[in-house]
């Protein structure tokens, strides 16, 4: 059985769907259409049948079982294809350093757009998001000014980081004042995985 990733265009499974073409791995698509209650996948299953949490990304592996959360499927991922170097050897201080990045995307850049997305958040609310936003983008802006990824070398907190700073395209929210995290986003948006991601999900252009 071939891997199948469970998907929404744009949202954060975008970073595991670029992880599955940087580590080369077979895999099918099946999209999830959130926005219809209760949420489907594009063949008109009810999506909390599959995953009862009810959101994606959610892997379906090679034996059947179904792994959820991003920062755990995209460490599989790597796991999968040692050989491409998408995350640091197991046991080592790299990988808890990758480890440390995810939960720093998770906890600190992906949660906080969540009132930006949200029709019924409050203009103090939105505000409060992206002065909390801001801040960070200020640290990474320092950090991407002294090496080109969050580690020494590209791993998958990178495409993670991306799939959610990819989010201010569709907000109309700005970089320009990070001049060197709007460099990052260039920078990956030109790796061909991430290409291919993109188009796959209809985001190009």
């Amino acid at each position: 059985m071939m891997m199948k990733l469970y998907y929404t265009p744009g949202s954060c499974s975008l970073s595991v769907h670029i992880a599955l073409h940087e580590a080369a791995l077979p895999f099918s698509l099946c999209k999830v259409n959130l926005r219809a209650q209760p949420h489907t996948t594009e063949d008109g299953t009810i999506f909390s049948s599959i995953n009862p949490k009810g959101y994606v990304p959610a892997l379906q592996l090679d034996n059947g079982e179904l792994l959820t959360e991003g920062p755990a499927l995209v460490q599989y991922v790597a796991d999968l294809a040692p050989e491409k170097q998408l995350a640091p050897a197991n046991g080592t201080l790299a990988r808890y350093r990758l480890q440390e990045s995810l939960n720093f995307i998770a906890t600190e850049i992906h949660k906080p757009f969540g009132p930006l997305w949200n029709a019924k958040a409050t203009a103090e609310a939105k505000e409060a998001a992206w002065q909390q936003l801001s801040r960070r983008f200020d640290e990474l802006n320092s950090h991407f000014s002294q090496q080109d990824w969050l580690l020494p070398q590209y791993s998958v907190a990178d495409g993670y980081l991306f799939s959610c700073l990819n989010w201010t395209r569709f907000l109309h929210l700005s970089l320009e004042k990070w001049p060197a995290l709007e460099t990052f986003m260039q920078r990956i948006t030109a790796r061909p995985a991430v290409q291919a991601a993109l188009q796959a999900e209809g985001l190009l252009g």
